[in-house]
């Protein structure tokens, strides 16, 4: 029986690019088994868009901004397929037939949790034009804007922690899934085109709710006594990176450090540590992607004691 693939958007107030999303959605052949948007308290048009031109898109209408993770945890609930393609409202497919090349993937590798996929991105030009985005392998992380997730793992690792609101559920998801033994891969047979489009995007705020949500990560996931080590290195690299920004951005970096404080309660009250080893070795995941098979199985195969 072949797998079910539903693709799941998140959008807030991005009409023209969902616009042009959900076109390019509809050339894919074969079509999607469902296709989710979560419209996260949009007040451009976008609702009444999808409506009106895409009535056979599943659409979740969220009145009040809630986040995009929780927006990706809701179409996660809603979808009823077997695998979940996760793209950004200015993100699609490049492939005709991406859907089935899904399909095959997840049918031949069972332990697939996420499949992630090189952009062309207009953050990158260099991808626009690139000729090879490398080999197949085992990575430590991935992006909501161009991905495949199993949702039988996303149901059994608990989803996205809501409260991070946005940025950073991809490392803590993937952290979580190669833990239990799940894969993540990178599969560069198959591409997305990401317009990274400006609108609703500030890169202080971007950077800021990611290095709020990687402390989090930390404190949910990381082992004592490994933890405070850790999350004080963390917190540096992340203002190390602001001040290489220039100084207007290092003197906001205590905003959220502010942030990450008023959030310790939280995390604690759902800190579920990792055994070290599987930590560590998927710190050096992120950092160096595994390609043979073999070495993937000796360091991550099987659960995590």
């Amino acid at each position: 029986m072949s797998v079910t693939v539903g693709i799941c958007i998140a959008t807030h107030n991005r009409c023209a690019d969902l616009t042009r999303t959900l076109a390019a959605l509809a050339r894919l052949a074969p079509a999607p088994d469902e296709i989710i948007v979560a419209a996260d308290g949009c007040t451009d048009g976008t609702v009444a868009m999808v409506r009106a031109a895409h009535p056979v898109v599943r659409l979740i209408e969220q009145n009040a901004a809630r986040g995009s993770i929780p927006s990706r945890n809701a179409m996660a609930e809603a979808c009823d397929c077997e695998v979940l393609v996760s793209l950004d409202d200015d993100s699609y497919p490049l492939d005709g037939d991406f859907i089935a090349r899904v399909r095959e993937l997840f049918a031949a590798r069972p332990r697939l949790a996420v499949a992630s996929f090189p952009q062309r991105t207009d953050e990158f030009p260099a991808t626009l034009s690139a000729m090879d985005f490398g080999p197949a392998e085992f990575v430590g992380s991935f992006a909501n804007s161009g991905a495949a997730i199993r949702r039988a793992a996303f149901r059994e690792l608990g989803g996205y922690p809501d409260f991070f609101f946005h940025a950073y559920e991809e490392p803590d998801f993937a952290l979580r899934c190669v833990a239990a033994g799940w894969e993540v891969r990178h599969e560069p047979a198959l591409c997305i085109r990401h317009h990274f489009t400006s609108a609703q995007r500030n890169e202080v705020r971007t950077h800021q709710r990611h290095a709020r949500n990687e402390f989090w990560s930390v404190l949910l996931r990381c082992p004592a006594p490994q933890l405070a080590g850790v999350a004080l290195f963390r917190a540096a690299r992340q203002f190390r990176y602001a001040w290489s920004r220039g100084l207007a951005w290092a003197v906001r970096e205590p905003s959220w450090w502010l942030a990450a404080l008023a959030g310790v309660p939280q995390c604690l009250a759902a800190r579920r540590p990792l055994p070290w080893p599987r930590y560590l070795a998927w710190m050096r995941l992120v950092r160096t992607p595994i390609r043979e098979e073999a070495e993937w199985t000796a360091k991550f195969g099987g659960t995590a004691a």
